[in-house]
């Protein structure tokens, strides 16, 4: 569950889980179907495994759409999370750029992050780098720069001014009003 937990929106193809796990696909269908029974027969979980096609993912259950639309419109859905904030600043500073090179310069797996910050519509793909496999090319959106209240990149800090502090991390947003929270 936990490779489907950080997949995401993406999901995982069947092929990709059984050889991620090691196991054949038969196998796998058991094990699918053991966890679906689980989810959907437990009641303080609220979340269940789904196929469509060959991905599995794991999606909210129907009976806490009006919960989480409340949520949502609530505001407090609406922040983003400090790994989206890296990501974004990552995308803002050296566009365009894939989800690989974001992940290497973060240290740490992002499409999470790249998913969330398409779905707020802050970046979007943006064509396909011409290297084996063709991964997708991020870039901010227009909504990116009406978010943050800036009409283009040269209004944010230049890089050259932040010192890295002890931490060694650097808050690229720091002092950018947001504009719509």
């Amino acid at each position: 569950m936990a490779l489907l937990f950080v997949a995401g929106d993406q999901g995982v193809s069947e092929s990709d889980l059984a050889s991620l796990i090691g196991i054949d696909k038969s196998a796998l269908r058991q094990n699918v179907e053991q966890l679906q029974i689980e989810l959907a027969s437990n009641k303080n979980s609220g979340i269940k495994l789904v196929k469509y096609n060959s991905i599995f993912k794991l999606v909210t259950k129907e009976e806490y759409n009006e919960l989480l639309t409340k949520f949502f419109k609530s505001g407090l859905g609406t922040k983003l999370s400090q790994a989206a904030l890296e990501v974004l600043s990552i995308v803002a500073y050296r566009q365009p750029i894939t989800r690989v090179e974001i992940d290497g310069i973060r240290g740490v797996q992002s499409s999470g992050s790249v998913n969330t910050l398409v779905a707020r519509k802050l970046i979007k793909e943006n064509g396909k780098k011409d290297v084996p496999g063709h991964p997708n090319l991020y870039v901010v959106t227009d909504y990116f720069f009406d978010y943050f209240g800036i009409k283009s990149l040269d209004e944010l800090p230049k890089i050259e001014n932040f010192e890295t502090p002890q931490n060694g991390n650097i808050d690229l947003f720091e002092g950018v009003t947001y504009g719509k929270n």
